[in-house]
């Protein structure tokens, strides 16, 4: 579910061993894929194989008992999930690969899928980790991780989407490895920031790895195990997504430095750029577990309080020293304080 370039590159994806239905989100959309027979405006020059079967008819989802994948932005997953529903067979293995938090109720994207789909409970996973599309879809080697309760599921989606090139872990850990992929994009734009302002490879590092930090309380807060932090889901995004230049939250955050508006930068981006949209339920979710975030504090000021970007980073640098392993309670070992110097 879900005609974008992530979806379209896990449809050719799951094409190597079957039939794979991708229903995308109007007919006019799934007849431009049928005639093109590739998705010229999200992954251009990688053709769809014959088995990948455009539509726009949520009925063909009743065929599907292996896998369903969500791939949708965030934002729409709930409407997305609610629509598909009536046709979702009871006990099918549900795949979430949208990296977010739902606004209002804080939920990861798995429990929102969970709730319209009681059907799939206990069945529900989460993919996360390094995911370029462009970069998957025309074959190069890629790894990443399937988060889920049930680790017998997770290792079933994994045989099913997994291939030498595109190697799959399985994970526990779901809130661990959905909040790494959520949170990870909120530190790729402060990470942005830091190379449009030319803060060189040494202070961009401070930032990405204090961000690291911050992603790794929240997550220890909620119940996530910190070694999830240290892998795929979140090393590995983090790389991935503060460097690459097909990264669209990396490039937000170089267009904020530059001195654009998120109003004006929202429409010209290339997709959606998720650690926007995440933010605020991120920091809403910090409030309520009484964890300090300051780099995602600072990004939401720069994107929703027209703060300059470089009054941003230089707050931030100004901050008192600490702990480095401060907010992560028994993990972090005896003898830790949290205090500033």
């Amino acid at each position: 579910m879900g005609a974008g370039g992530w979806g379209t590159t896990l449809a050719i994806l799951l094409a190597a061993r079957g039939h794979v239905t991708l229903l995308a989100r109007t007919s006019d959309d799934a007849a431009r894929l049928v005639a093109d027979h590739l998705n010229a405006r999200h992954l251009p020059g990688v053709p769809l194989p014959g088995d990948v079967q455009p539509t726009a008819d949520a009925a063909a989802l009743a065929d599907a008992t292996d896998l369903v994948v969500i791939a949708v932005p965030s934002r729409h997953v709930r409407e997305t999930t609610r629509r598909i529903a009536p046709y979702v067979r009871p006990g099918t293995p549900v795949l979430s690969v949208a990296k977010g938090l739902e606004a209002g109720s804080l939920l990861r994207m798995s429990e929102v899928i969970a709730a319209e789909l009681p059907g799939s409970a206990g069945r529900v996973a989460a993919l996360s980790g390094p995911n370029l599309a462009p970069e998957i879809a025309r074959g190069l080697p890629a790894s990443s991780v399937v988060g889920c309760p049930d680790v017998a599921v997770a290792a079933v989606i994994a045989a099913q989407l997994g291939s030498r090139m595109f190697r799959l872990y399985t994970n526990a850990d779901i809130v661990g490895v959905e909040l790494a992929g959520a949170l990870k994009n909120i530190i790729a734009i402060a990470a942005g920031a830091a190379d449009q302002l030319g803060f060189g490879d040494s202070g961009k590092a401070a930032i990405v790895t204090r961000g690291l930090a911050e992603m790794t309380r929240l997550g220890v807060a909620a119940g996530a195990n910190p070694l999830t932090f240290a892998g795929l889901a979140g090393v590995g995004d983090v790389l991935a997504t503060c460097a690459s230049a097909l990264s669209r939250n990396h490039r937000l955050g170089m267009e904020l430095a530059a001195g654009r508006r998120w109003s004006d930068i929202e429409a010209s981006l290339p997709g959606v750029a998720e650690g926007a949209y995440t933010v605020d339920a991120a920091l809403a979710l910090a409030d309520r577990l009484d964890v300090e975030l300051p780099i995602a504090r600072e990004v939401h000021r720069a994107l929703f309080e027209d703060k300059p970007v470089r009054d941003c980073l230089a707050d931030l640098l100004a901050r008192g020293s600490r702990a480095e392993l401060a907010g992560l309670g028994t993990w972090a070992g005896s003898g830790v304080q949290d205090a500033t110097a």
